[in-house]
């Protein structure tokens, strides 16, 4: 969430399920505070960063209103497929080698 990284683009935090978004904002709310907390100590160096986690944590509360008002779609949860066994996998692998075999005969 540095100055000019791409951690947290828009179009990336359109992807983020509303748990992550929130953790998001927890682990940027946190860098602020230890911030601020540097520049009251005078151990800051870059004050461009504070300036960034600010922005960041104002984009992560607009997209939770913009879900929430209906304005912006909530990700579908993706489905992470079970692993197939090893029967299953060499029995995908055969089915495709006939099909590839059918193929070439024709």
């Amino acid at each position: 969430m540095a100055v000019g990284s791409k951690e947290l683009a828009p179009a990336e935090l359109d992807t983020f399920e509303d748990d992550r978004l929130i953790d998001e904002l927890k682990k940027a709310k946190e860098e602020l505070f230890n911030l601020r907390f540097q520049a009251a100590t005078g151990q800051l160096e870059s004050h461009g960063r504070l300036r960034a986690v600010k922005r960041d944590i104002a984009r992560i509360y607009t997209v939770i209103r913009e879900r929430e008002l209906g304005i912006r779609a909530t990700p579908a949860p993706v489905e992470v497929p079970a692993k197939a066994t090893k029967k299953e996998s060499a029995k995908r692998r055969v089915e495709s080698d006939e099909i590839t075999a059918e193929e070439a005969n024709k």
